[in-house]
């Protein structure tokens, strides 16, 4: 008697795990609501020293600033370096976390606690956009943060290179980095004073008025350095 095989029988099929979605943080965003709020969306994260970037979400580097993280790293230069290394990254972003807790532009918050004029905040922003080419994400909390993290982590999945280092300044680099971190300092009037005095020493023992007679009004933030802690 011949086998009959029941041809209308379904067909046992196995169901494929969809891997874990899995992204890289800096190990000194472990503290941060961020992090939990990712895990929470059933993202797994690795947690290393990352030399660039707070996070690495398939191939996009993201650095993440609060709006006072912002406008603080704004006026001592620092995020200027930080964009600057971003570059070593083609797809990269900059997420300014926490607009609906605190106004971007409030005269109050940007003028009178940090010393930077609203305007100075907006041609920064476009500087951002036009020199550095870092695409502005703008989030409402950390938890708005954490939901754009999950939609990029289910992109196309690549891979981005860990392979990058922070950036060295040069001596003139350092130089003007230095005179920067004075208020209203920017790189234009940093050059012209280093031009005309040389060294960081001789613009710090200049007289208000050698300093007037060179940069005008721009030279009142120096005279911190005459005052006592």
């Amino acid at each position: 008697m011949k086998q009959i095989f029941d041809i209308f029988s379904k067909r046992q099929t196995r169901i494929k795990e969809k891997p874990k979605l899995k992204i890289k943080a800096d190990y000194r965003e472990k503290n941060s609501l961020v992090i939990s709020e990712v895990i929470s969306l059933g993202i797994e994260v690795d947690l290393m020293e990352l030399k660039v970037a707070d996070y690495i979400v398939n191939d996009v580097a993201i650095e993440r600033k609060t709006v006072f993280d912002f406008i603080s790293s704004m006026k001592n230069r620092r995020l200027v370096k930080q964009l600057e290394e971003l570059q070593q990254y083609k797809n990269r972003l900059l997420i300014i976390e926490g607009i609906d807790e605190q106004d971007l532009y409030s005269d109050d918050f940007s003028k009178e606690k940090i010393g930077m004029h609203p305007n100075s905040v907006r041609g920064f922003l476009l500087s951002i956009l036009l020199k550095y080419n870092v695409p502005i994400i703008f989030t409402k909390n950390y938890q708005d943060t954490a939901r754009f993290i999950s939609v990029l982590s289910k992109r196309e999945p690549k891979e981005a290179s860990l392979n990058v280092a922070k950036k060295t300044l040069g001596k003139k680099e350092r130089m003007q980095f230095i005179i920067e971190s004075f208020p209203g300092i920017g790189p234009k009037t940093a050059k012209k004073l280093l031009k005309k005095f040389k060294t960081v020493k001789n613009i710090i023992n200049a007289t208000p008025e050698k300093l007037q007679e060179v940069i005008g009004k721009k030279a009142s933030p120096f005279r911190i350095v005459n005052e006592k802690y």
